[in-house]
Order: structure tokens, then C-alpha cells, then sequence
């Protein structure tokens, strides 16, 4: 594996097995460099690239500067329309007649009594006689990136910049495994890059012993890689394992939600899977139950699987018949008959062969069951809590926290991030029956967290939410979890998105939707509108060559903003979608009003996100005021399906509207809920302040770990949050 990649997932360098040398001056070099982009090289980095000869100094810190200004997309040089900006952007209408009137009008004969006037060139935009697009002058940069530069004072440094360390870690080969350790042995589900980037590693680190894949997806791409190495399947015990495990092998969708087509196996391959599949029957029809689910999937396989060929596997030609139409009973099944009986004891008896399905219907049972079937729903419940996966347990403890009053708004969403909202009509669950779940699920989560003697913990880091599943989050740069909430400081938000198109011209439009208290409309910024109350566009770009695309900004002047919630929002206009394009991202920054500095500057950057969902309109974050008028980011990663094309702020902002209140009125289970369990099982939990000399065995919880932790120290910060979630 490349370094850079370990250096962006973990922010952790590799060390050099290379000669060693006088690489001092490279040392200062990479250090003033990371400097410029925000980040910093701890002492023992700088110590390694010193030791190292020149040459090998070199290369090492190519990698790392090259690393991390990706990570904070400072890779590319982000122009802004408006060479001025945030000064000088002229009102939109008269931009708009400014281009009309030069693409019309002849230099020589601008001024003369013949041409035509403001007005008369302002009704024609009014008539929409004239396409903006079609104005030479008009979504295309007018200037180059060293014009702006120059048109731009230099950033005056501040105290509140964000510095971001760069750690020394282990060699390339310990860095690898240790990356493959933490993506297989997750608790929660990864997210698309995650599961590519462990299937990239299973090639080369399949022999890494794991201590346990938990994750079922996770499972399937270590078995493919081994179905294609000639070893046996990992922990198969659903015939739904074997399935996804082919559909990896095939290059299709994990998660079994889009079917797969299938490629040719050999016959070595087919004989593992026909082998795993027999091994799972054995258990009888209750193994059967999840294959007609799936029955045009199981279909498929066995037509590439010739069961025919292995009369050996009886148990595994079982699957292909009942995917051909045999019934076998379920245990879903049992239950749904038990739901329309309306014996809601009964439907909970038979799920208790199936802890996590009981687990996640327990709303069902609780809301209408008497205080007799509530009772047998609890003995259900107490039987299978200590067989039930630790993220699921803190997906229904989120849950039940909600369910004492009805949802401001109901909001769905997909693996694929996509989002949509309905009026919550559900009878809310009654006080002491949420008290009593709650309670028990609490003592069987503390009851299997480790046993810390001390934990050091980042007040910053409590409030961001248990990431539950990859699914609901991002790659990049200090990304949280969907439903985090951090606190935004400084005077000037700015926030931006970039796009490089790849093979069609891609018109992404950068907008900010402005809601007062009651979430009700409260004003725009977009291309549409670049001013209002203070807050300013950069401008309209409308398409995004390589090699640098496009980029457009929005600046927010937080402490006269006459808005109480701001929701960013990316539409897709016209051309690739977020999940076609080369590159997508978004992000922001903030500064003081005196910074000065170009619309981009690096260290000024809090977070960059990538977008890769598949909707045509992104809503990555809403930025929320407080009652004392600090304001705080909450992360969404959330798509709306939109329009194929023409998407804008204007026709989407009641959906908008709705989602962000739904989602900024339910409480996320959050870090701090578990640090609280540990405090309650006895663990020593100390609050880390910056400049505080720490020693002794710890483990240090945070959003980054600070210089000077002691060497055994544990480590959990942003990129290792989900070993918080119990097995």
C-alpha cells in the first residue's frame, strides 16, 4: 500500500526503511510547508525525516505534504468567479445586464445614443429572450488563479487557525496490517471507500490474524478475496454470507440492495461456495428463511453454480429450490401472522430466534401492547440482549430516546445517503416503558464496554455522534458522523464546494438556504441572488475542466447573520452527478474579519467532506444559532433526489426546510453517552485542557491527540470512534 493513503486515513507517517543521512534541511522544509496548510509535524516526525539521507528525506516528505493538502483539498487551486470576492460582487440583476450588454453591444458603440439601456436589456432577461449560459462572459472565470492571488493580501495569522498534528507511526508493513485490523474487525458498517479500501488491502494482508469480522459486509469482502486466494470461506453462517460473498467476487453491490450479475467461476470457486452453502443448511428451514427474499439473486447464482455438478451438497440444492419457489417457513413469517392475530407475546416469542430482529421491532411490540403482552416483551427482550451485535443495541437505545413524543418531521434514509421526509403518525411510546428499554439496554452496554482504569477525554469530542454506520458519513478531513454537532468559532463562515467534471460539462451550484426559528423561509444566497443580509456568492461557475474544476464560495458574517438555522446545499444543474464527476467535495472554513487572505486559504479549512451519493441535490451540514448567540454545525450527509437537471435553492426549500427541523430536533446517541456509562462503572474520566502534561497508562479520547501522551497511551480519535461501539 501507498503511504500517502495511511497518512490520509490516520494522519500517521510511516517510517522510512531508507539510509540514514542529514535530511535536516528537508525536515524545516516539510515543517514550514504543513505550516501553510494548517498542520504540523510532532517532533519525532521531524526527528525521523532529519535522520534519513537526503534523497529518502525527500520522497518521504513529498508524500506527507502531498497527503494532507489533499485531505484538506488544498490540491488544486480554487479560483473564484469574482476576482474581488468577498468584495466587490455586484448585484446580481446588473451582473446578469452587464454580460447581456456585452455580448450585444459593440465596445465602440456602448455609451452611444443608439445602444440600448439598462432597462430595455433588463426586461429582455425579464422575458427570458436570452439564455445566460449562452453569454460569452457569463459562468466562466475571466481571470487565472495567480490574478486572484495577486488582487488578495496575505492571510494575517490568528491564534484561533487551525493546526492539525502529524504523527510518526510504525512501518509501512505495521501500518497496513493495523489499518486492515481496524476496517475488518469494525463493530459498524464502512462506508463505499471503506469497503473498497479493504477489499484493496485483503489481497495483500489476508494472512493479518483478527481477533472477529462482526460486520456482515465486511465478512463478504475478506471471503472474496479468499474465494479468489483457494481458501475456505470466513464465518459463513447465514446462506446470505455465501451470497454476498458472491456478489462481491462479481464486482456488485455488497449490501445485496441492487442485484448483481454474476461472473464465471471456476469450478475451485464454485465448489467453496456450493461447500459453504451446504455447511449453512445443515441448520434446516429456519436457515432457509432469508432465501426467498433474495430469490431472483439465489436464481442467478445457481445458474452459474451448476448445483447439478455437486451431488455431494444436497443441503446447499436446497437453497436453489426454495429460491425457485419451494416454501419453507421463516421466522419473519411466524411473527407477521402473530402481528395480524394481534398477539404481540406471541410475535416476540418467535422472534427470539432472531435477537436482532426482535431488537429492532421492539417500537412495534411496545406501542401497542397491554401492560400482560408488555411484560412478555420485556422477558423477549431480557433473553436475547446479550446476543445482540453492540451497534445495533445503540441503534434502538437511539431510537427508544426519541419515541416519547412524535417526530417535528419523519425523516427515511437509504444506504445511498438519500433522504426523504413524511408527518410521523405513530402513537408515541409511554415514559416508563422507554425508561425500562432504555435501562436495560444502558447496563448491557456497560456491561460489555472495556474496563478503562483512565480515560482522558476531549470535552470537543463528546457531542459527536456514535458512528452506527459508515453509511451515514463522508470521507475527508475532520468529518463526523450524520447528527454530530460541533462549535463553529470566528466571525466569517465560509463555506465552499469544488467539482472536476470527467466527461461532460457539469455545472454544480453552491447555495445557502436561511430559516428563522420556526424553520420558516427566511431568505437565499445562490446564482440566483449573491447578496442578502450580509451574507455574499462568489458567482456562478458553470463548468469544471481539469486539471483544478471549479469552485464556488458563500461567506456568512456569523455575528450579524439575520437567520436562526443556515442549510448549504449543492444542486446539481446540469451534467455528471456527485457520483459521476472526478471530484466532489465540500467544506469550510472561518476567520476573522481582518484575516484578508485569498478565498481559499488552508490552514483556515475546519473540514472538507467528499459528496458521492447519488441524489442531484447534497445537504452535507446546517449551521444552527444558539440562544446565546454561538452557533454550532450539525453534519447531515444527506442527498435529495431532485430533478435530472435545473435544480435550484428555490424549488427544493420546503423539503429542505422539513428535513433540517427533523433531523436538528432528535437526539443522537452521542460519545458522550458511553463515556457517561464508563464514568458509572467506575472508570476514572478525566477532562483534557490544551497544555496539560499527561502521564501514566491512559487512553486519550479526542478529535485529535495532542503532543506529549505517554508512549503506551491508547489513542481513539476521530478516525477510531467506532471502537467505542461494544462487539
Amino acid at each position: 500500500m501507498h503511504a500517502r493513503t495511511i497518512i490520509t486515513r490516520t494522519l500517521r507517517v510511516p517510517r522510512s526503511p531508507a539510509a540514514a543521512g542529514d535530511g535536516a534541511a528537508v525536515a524545516r522544509q516539510m515543517d514550514a510547508v504543513l505550516a501553510g496548510a494548517g498542520f504540523k509535524a510532532t517532533g519525532e516526525l521531524l526527528e525521523h525525516v532529519s535522520g534519513l539521507e537526503p534523497g529518502a528525506a525527500m520522497d518521504l516528505a513529498v508524500d506527507v505534504v502531498a497527503a494532507v493538502r489533499e485531505l484538506v483539498g488544498d490540491h488544486v487551486a480554487h479560483n473564484a468567479y469574482f476576482r474581488d470576492f468577498p468584495h466587490g460582487v455586484p448585484d446580481t440583476v446588473e451582473f446578469w445586464v452587464s454580460c447581456l450588454r456585452g455580448a450585444l453591444v459593440a465596445p465602440q458603440a456602448r455609451g452611444s445614443a443608439m445602444a440600448p439601456t439598462d432597462a430595455e436589456l433588463q426586461q429582455a432577461l425579464d422575458q427570458r429572450l436570452v439564455g445566460l449560459l449562452d453569454l460569452p462572459r457569463y459562468g466562466r472565470y475571466q481571470h487565472t488563479y495567480a490574478e486572484l492571488l495577486a488582487a488578495h493580501d496575505e492571510l494575517i495569522p490568528s491564534i484561533r487557525d487551525r493546526v492539525t498534528l502529524v504523527r510518526l507511526g510504525g512501518t509501512l508493513e505495521d501500518e497496513t496490517s493495523a489499518l486492515y485490523r481496524a476496517l475488518a474487525e469494525s463493530t459498524a458498517p464502512l462506508g463505499e471507500a471503506g469497503l473498497q479500501l479493504l477489499a484493496d488491502l485483503a489481497e495483500t494482508c489476508g494472512e493479518v490474524e483478527l481477533d472477529g469480522v462482526p460486520v456482515r459486509e465486511n465478512r463478504a469482502v475478506l471471503n472474496a478475496a479468499r474465494l479468489a486466494a483457494g481458501r475456505p470461506l470466513l464465518a459463513v453462517d447465514t446462506v446470505l454470507d455465501v451470497l454476498r460473498a458472491a456478489c462481491q467476487a462479481s464486482g456488485g453491490d455488497v449490501t445485496l440492495a441492487e442485484p448483481t450479475k454474476f461472473r464465471s467461476f471456476r469450478r475451485r470457486e464454485r465448489r467453496a461456495l456450493m461447500t459453504a452453502l451446504d455447511r449453512v443448511a445443515v441448520g434446516g428451514e429456519g436457515k432457509l428463511g432469508d432465501v426467498a427474499r433474495y430469490a431472483e439473486q439465489f436464481k442467478r447464482l445457481g445458474e452459474g453454480l451448476h448445483p447439478h455438478e455437486f451431488d455431494q451438497f444436497p443441503r446447499a440444492a436446497e437453497v436453489f429450490e426454495v429460491a425457485r419457489g419451494r416454501a419453507v417457513a421463516s421466522l419473519a413469517g411466524r411473527a407477521e401472522l402473530a402481528f395480524a392475530r394481534g398477539d404481540l407475546a406471541g410475535a416476540a416469542e418467535a422472534l427470539v430466534d432472531a435477537p436482532g430482529m426482535l431488537m429492532r421491532s421492539l417500537d412495534r411490540l411496545l406501542r401497542h401492547a397491554d401492560s400482560s403482552a408488555r411484560d412478555a416483551v420485556f422477558e423477549a427482550m431480557t433473553q436475547v440482549l446479550g446476543t445482540v451485535s453492540g451497534r445495533v443495541l445503540c441503534s434502538v437505545r437511539e431510537h427508544l430516546a426519541n419515541r416519547a413524543a412524535p417526530d417535528a418531521a419523519r425523516v427515511f434514509t437509504t444506504r445511498s445517503r438519500r433522504a426523504w421526509v413524511a408527518d410521523d403518525t405513530r402513537p408515541p411510546l409511554p415514559g416508563e416503558v422507554i425508561e425500562q428499554a432504555c435501562a436495560l439496554i444502558d447496563a448491557e452496554l456497560t456491561a460489555r464496554l472495556p474496563r478503562r482504569e483512565r480515560l482522558v477525554v476531549d470535552p470537543a469530542v463528546l457531542s459527536a455522534a456514535l458512528p452506527l454506520s459508515g453509511k451515514a458519513n463522508e470521507n475527508g478531513f475532520a468529518v463526523l458522523p450524520r447528527g454530530s454537532r460541533i462549535r463553529v468559532e470566528g466571525e466569517v463562515l465560509r463555506f465552499f464546494t469544488h467539482w472536476r467534471q470527467a466527461r461532460r460539462c457539469t455545472d454544480f451550484d453552491l447555495s445557502a438556504l436561511l430559516l428563522d426559528a420556526e424553520f420558516r423561509y427566511a431568505g437565499h444566497v445562490s446564482w440566483t441572488n449573491y447578496h442578502h443580509g450580509g451574507a455574499v456568492h462568489s458567482g456562478d461557475v458553470t463548468q469544471a475542466p481539469g486539471p483544478d474544476g471549479a469552485t464556488e464560495f458563500i461567506d456568512l458574517p456569523l455575528d450579524s447573520l439575520d437567520a436562526a438555522f443556515v442549510v448549504p446545499q449543492v444542486n446539481v444543474y446540469s451534467g455528471e452527478g456527485f457520483d459521476e464527476v472526478a471530484e466532489s467535495m465540500f467544506g469550510w472554513m472561518t476567520r476573522d474579519r481582518d484575516q484578508a487572505g485569498a478565498p481559499y486559504e488552508a490552514r483556515t479549512v475546519r473540514t472538507r467532506s467528499d459528496m458521492r451519493g447519488t441524489g442531484r441535490v447534497a445537504l452535507p451540514v446546517v449551521f444552527a444559532r444558539g440562544a446565546d448567540g454561538s452557533w454550532t454545525a450539525t453534519w447531515l450527509h444527506l442527498y435529495l433526489t431532485g430533478s435530472p437537471n435545473f435544480n435550484r435553492v428555490e424549488g427544493n426549500r420546503a423539503s429542505t426546510a422539513m428535513l433540517a427541523r427533523g433531523l436538528l430536533r432528535r437526539d443522537y446517541l452521542t460519545v458522550g453517552h458511553l463515556v457517561e456509562l464508563m464514568r458509572a462503572a467506575g472508570t476514572d474520566i478525566t477532562a483534557w485542557e490544551p497544555g496539560t502534561d499527561l502521564d501514566g497508562p491512559l487512553t486519550f479520547l479526542g478529535m485529535q491527540a495532542p503532543e506529549g501522551l505517554p508512549v503506551d497511551a491508547e489513542v481513539i480519535t476521530l478516525d477510531r470512534l467506532n471502537q467505542l461501539i461494544p462487539a
